[in-house]
């Protein structure tokens, strides 16, 4: 394979890592990788796995090329939450963009078909996915890896729930209070102006209620019910940050009449579609300092799907 290396925009410029197959025949198609939440580098290291290395260097083997960057919160956290835009800070501005910009670099590169590019997200980067396609995407298709239709703050209420429930009394009783009070901040939330968003912290002093005000205004699930180009949704059943009953199953039912719509469970697979070993939230920090890899038939199947479409 042939990995050169990039640079992602130009006001925030990333690094990153354009890898090209040295199997079959240009132009080839590609698929540009989209983190999930946090500040991730451009391999979307976790613990010991490294879950977007590993995807662009099967995809290649496969004949597919890849583009991958460190995520801009990851290089300028710092200056965006600190900045005098810092309040008005949304997912724009941390993932989309700069999905945008490496779509449009790796388009123009003549060994890509740019009619055959398409986007993968993991996590957060599934849940925007969508909305990154019809924001200037403009993709062949699209690859949900392990996302979810439901707003971040239902993730999150869910998430919390999930991880109380094996704590002992005591400390189940303290967590509660402060689950509460967070909760609470959220509440009417979509009737708020955006200026009391704008000024409005959760989870610390830094995140502002209006970045989760202008995402959940734009709803995944809105867009879509209008899509039509070909989906692939996929997910570990072992998944502890989303569940099989409240997202894949919910993309089911979103996606029911969408001919295009494909999707894959796998059995006995965690968040980052490796092999499970504590399958609990508590333990999931410790469960990514194993290292693993992703699973090579879910690359396999990644791979056949995009070259039918």
């Amino acid at each position: 394979m042939i990995v050169e290396k990039i640079t992602i925009g130009e006001k925030f410029p990333l690094d990153g890592l354009l890898t090209i197959p040295d199997v079959g025949e240009a132009p080839f198609p590609a698929i540009v990788l989209v983190h999930g939440s946090g500040p991730n580098d451009m391999d979307e290291k976790v613990g010991n796995c490294y879950c977007f290395r590993d995807l662009a260097e099967g995809f290649a083997k496969r004949g597919i090329a890849t583009i991958r960057y460190d995520k801009r919160t990851k290089t300028y956290g710092k200056q965006m939450v600190k900045g005098p835009d810092a309040s008005s800070l949304t997912v724009w501005e941390e993932t989309i963009e700069d999905a945008i910009f490496a779509t449009d670099l790796i388009k123009k590169d003549p060994r890509i078909n740019p009619d055959k590019v398409f986007i993968a997200g993991h996590s957060m980067g599934a849940m925007l996915a969508p909305r990154i396609d019809a924001e200037g995407g403009n993709y062949a298709g699209l690859i949900l890896l392990a996302g979810s239709p439901r707003r971040l703050e239902d993730i999150m209420t869910e998430q919390q729930d999930n991880a109380i429930g094996n704590m002992n009394p005591i400390i189940k009783w303290i967590a509660n209070k402060q689950i509460k009070k967070i909760r609470s901040k959220w509440t009417g939330l979509y009737e708020m102006s955006d200026e009391e968003a704008k000024n409005t912290t959760f989870l610390g002093k830094y995140n502002k209620l209006y970045y989760l005000k202008e995402w959940g205004s734009k709803p995944a699930a809105d867009y879509l019910k209008v899509l039509t180009k070909p989906i692939l949704v996929t997910q570990g059943d072992k998944d502890v940050h989303v569940s099989v009953e409240s997202d894949f199953n919910a993309y089911k039912e979103i996606l029911k009449d969408k001919p295009n719509a494909t999707f894959k469970l796998y059995p006995g697979l965690n968040h980052l579609f490796m092999k499970s070993i504590y399958g609990t939230v508590n333990k999931v920090m410790k469960e990514y300092k194993v290292p693993q890899k992703v699973e090579e038939y879910v690359m396999d199947d990644i791979t056949d799907w995009v070259k039918g479409h």
